[in-house]
């Protein structure tokens, strides 16, 4: 599903050159759940980031299947991860005033669809995640908990192919974090989802498939 080559990522501020990691390799399988650890400031995030078509990598390349997205276009970029990939931030990133539903709404009405459908598919999404009596409450009137949740309907609304999840549980206590783990392990073998995240918690990451540890610009795998 997703083939990363000889992936670099170069920082550059005046002469100095701060090298994130360089030639980097990563293949993971249609359905395949991947955790990424590594210490602060490794590049877990930069490389979800790059993945996500977020950021430009400096070198290499990033296929999904046989697309290659590294030299796609601004617009098309844009387009390709509205319809390819949800992503859910550690910040759940909602807009405070507006309701659960419309702000899970708001990747299909950023593709132009019909509203009806996109409320309905948005509706559709917050009862998978266990928020069907708050759908109309606004995102700043639901618990940390819940605002995540909400993040996680609105990232699978586009039904993408791929969920890709920064430190989904980084700002929720231990509880709130397992339930949202869960969910997303459900939703992921619910909706057949490639999944790929980051988290610092190691009880989290030996419950994916693989777990891959980010050192030295270099993924190895942890046993």
């Amino acid at each position: 599903m997703i083939r990363v080559e000889k992936l670099s990522k170069v920082y550059r501020s005046g002469a100095a050159s701060v090298v994130v990691f360089r030639d980097l390799d990563l293949s993971v399988e249609a359905g395949e759940q991947v955790a990424i650890m590594g210490a602060s400031g490794a590049g877990k995030s930069t490389l979800l980031h790059l993945m996500a078509g977020l950021d430009r990598p400096t070198g290499g390349a990033i296929f999904y299947r046989d697309q290659e997205i590294t030299g796609l276009g601004e617009a098309e970029m844009s387009q390709f991860r509205n319809r390819q990939i949800g992503y859910v931030w550690q910040q759940h990133h909602l807009m405070q005033d507006f309701s659960a539903l419309e702000n899970a709404m708001m990747p299909l009405m950023i593709r132009g669809g019909d509203r009806e459908e996109a409320r309905q598919k948005a509706q559709t999404c917050l009862e998978e995640v266990g928020l069907a009596d708050r759908v109309h409450h606004r995102a700043g009137e639901l618990s940390g908990g819940e605002q995540q949740r909400v993040a996680i309907a609105r990232a699978l609304a586009g039904e993408p192919s791929v969920l890709l999840a920064d430190e989904p549980t980084g700002n929720l206590d231990e509880g709130t974090g397992e339930a949202v783990f869960g969910l997303l392990a459900q939703l992921r073998q619910k909706r057949g989802l490639t999944t790929i995240l980051v988290t610092h918690n190691r009880g989290f990451a030996q419950s994916c498939g693989r777990v891959l540890k980010l050192e030295r610009g270099s993924l190895h795998p942890i046993e």
